[in-house]
């Protein structure tokens, strides 16, 4: 119960502040184009699974490069029983932005999961940089069933074998298990004839 009041406490802290997402918190509505592998998604279509979303970019950038076969697998792994992972693309490219080449990126990253643009990096401003010196812009979120934040990466990379990969797929697993029970407790129950 502690905890519960200790992360309610430090959500409202960062609310006032203007300071992007933190645990314990509601995500707001995700503002991106161009989707790939999917029909456009509303966060709120989401409800009932559990959000794996990540911000990356390419082709410079070897922490997504790196990152890609571990989203890859949560995916293959963890959609049957529940999870959506979501990608969004954020341009840092001197380059003009050409959805194609993202297309063909998301390809090469081996992508099958929904994709968008976040063009100008509204969401991701609005979820994590909001009045924010990051070190890191390919954050990852963890969103429970009901759309609240429950782990954040904070960037950087994650690979199957070290310390963050298996945090992450700890906490997948937990949300996954969670979302069961509250499906199991909400159905009708039977009557007996």
């Amino acid at each position: 119960m502690r905890s519960a009041v200790c992360i309610a406490f430090l959500a409202l802290c960062f609310r006032l502040h203007g300071a992007g997402l933190a645990v314990g918190m509601v995500a707001p509505e995700w503002s991106v184009t161009n989707w790939l592998n999917s029909a456009p998604l509303r966060l709120a279509d989401l409800r009932g699974k559990v959000v794996l979303a990540r911000w990356w970019t390419a082709p410079d950038c070897r922490y997504c490069a790196a990152t890609a076969p571990a989203l890859n697998e949560f995916h293959k792994r963890y959609a049957d029983e529940g999870l959506a992972v979501v990608a969004f693309y954020h341009h840092k490219s001197a380059d003009p932005l050409d959805g194609r080449e993202v297309a063909r990126h998301a390809k090469r990253f081996g992508f099958k999961f929904p994709v968008a643009i976040d063009l100008d990096w509204r969401t991701l401003q609005e979820w994590w940089l909001k009045d924010r010196d990051r070190d890191w812009t390919s954050v990852t979120f963890l969103l429970d069933s009901k759309g609240v934040v429950r782990h954040i990466h904070p960037g950087g990379q994650f690979v199957k074998g070290d310390r963050s990969y298996r945090e992450l797929e700890e906490k997948i697993k937990a949300l996954l298990a969670e979302r069961n029970v509250q499906r199991r407790s909400e159905r009708p129950l039977r009557r007996a004839r």
